[in-house]
């Protein structure tokens, strides 16, 4: 099997548009803070809801756990996922990255999304 390519070109609508977030972000589950940054991007996709991504580095490294699990988009590329542990709590496969996304999307090397529905989120100026 080849090397995987974006749809972009097959769909020039398609819009995948990566924005700086003004305001401080911050997730939690449970009673600990996930994660903290001034850095996030807001990402806006053609036909999605938009969508935070936090820098790997602003996420706690000692509540978290790469899985095994993975998805594909056409459009952003193979993502890799993890789950966050809160004492007994875990979240299996909450937050995903595209740590070697499409060439059209970069910016998104070294940044992570949570699924809003299963943390809780903070933003602050």
């Amino acid at each position: 099997m080849g090397q995987r390519k974006s749809l972009f070109d097959r769909y020039p609508d398609h819009h995948v548009d990566l924005s700086a977030e003004s305001r401080r972000v911050r997730v939690r589950l449970g009673e600990e803070w996930v994660a903290d940054t001034r850095r996030a991007l807001l990402v806006r996709e053609t036909n999605h809801e938009p969508v935070h991504y936090l820098p790997l580095d602003d996420v706690r490294e000692d509540l978290i756990e790469a899985t095994n699990h993975g998805s594909f988009c056409p459009f952003k590329g193979d993502a890799s996922y993890w789950s966050i542990r809160v004492g007994d709590r875990v979240e299996e496969n909450v937050i995903w990255g595209y740590p070697d996304p499409f060439d059209e999307v970069s910016g998104l090397v070294g940044y992570v999304a949570f699924y809003a529905d299963r943390v809780e989120w903070d933003f602050s100026d």
